[in-house]
């Protein structure tokens, strides 16, 4: 793709660096080398992404990935995000109830003693949580990231709705974002959703992956202009699409700014203009 041109600092929260044991390409989904992400990026105009490992198989766990996600780092414009996992059901069915109530962490889970080691690791700016392929965390997992105060990007969804994050993950104390508007894959019922939650909930914000509605990102940046942020979804789509089409919406150059730089850069400090490679 072109190299896109604009007059914006783009700063990315929600891109995916999934490395395989040689930690040279991806391991599941669209496979990619740092090297093409960060060409992609520097295409789409991005100086800085928060990147994350993608799904890993049942029972592996996440600190290999996240070493390797950290490591791959270095000397890039990337800001790495420790993903955690965990025992417990994000489902509200009776079933899901009943399995959470003998729930207990195995080996290969993230218990609280890897988020405090985690919180101090210089290279690691914050979490990842995907509780519909990774579980949700114990009780006592979720109370040490909140004494971290560490920002967690939540994949939120159909298998994760807003309403569940907002009974769950919300009812702790740290910056939590939502993907794409807590209503992937498109939607609308639970984007709209998720934009009434920030009424309530002065630490959630909304991430633009994957969000092809140009008029629910418009409602957002109007209706909560410091509660949107930029996400590309990388490498699943080329961040050129996502740039331009927070570029293209009907809404004053000032909130564009916001999404795409400012906003982030508040809620993770790694992003923040001073930290630009």
């Amino acid at each position: 793709m072109l190299e896109l041109e604009h007059g914006f600092r783009v700063v990315d929260v929600h891109a995916r660096l999934d490395p395989d044991d040689g930690a040279v390409v991806a391991s599941r989904g669209r496979d990619i080398t740092p090297e093409r992400l960060q060409r992609e990026m520097h295409q789409a105009g991005v100086v800085q992404s928060a990147v994350a490992p993608g799904p890993r198989p049942a029972g592996e766990g996440y600190l290999r990935a996240n070493n390797a996600v950290a490591r791959l780092s270095v000397d890039r414009p990337f800001r790495a995000m420790a993903r955690l996992n965990g025992p417990r059901d994000p489902g509200d069915s009776p079933v899901s109830r009943l399995r959470n109530l003998a729930a207990a962490p195995e080996d290969h889970h993230t218990d609280p003693g890897d988020v405090e080691q985690y919180a101090y690791d210089s290279r690691l700016h914050g979490f990842v949580l995907d509780p519909v392929n990774d579980g949700l965390p114990t009780e006592a997992t979720l109370e040490q990231i909140e004494a971290a105060g560490e920002p967690v990007l939540v994949h939120a969804g159909r298998g994760y709705p807003p309403g569940a994050v907002a009974d769950t993950v919300l009812s702790y104390d740290f910056p939590t974002i939502l993907s794409s508007f807590g209503g992937y894959p498109l939607d609308r019922t639970l984007m709209d959703e998720a934009l009434e939650l920030l009424d309530s909930h002065d630490d959630l914000y909304l991430d633009t992956a994957f969000v092809r509605f140009r008029d629910v990102l418009e409602r957002g940046l109007l209706e909560h202009p410091d509660r949107v942020l930029f996400g590309s979804g990388a490498p699943d789509t080329h961040p050129d699409v996502g740039v331009m089409e927070v570029l293209t919406l009907d809404v004053p150059e000032d909130l564009l700014d916001r999404a795409l730089s400012k906003n982030a850069a508040r809620v993770i400090e790694g992003l923040a203009p001073g930290a630009d490679a």
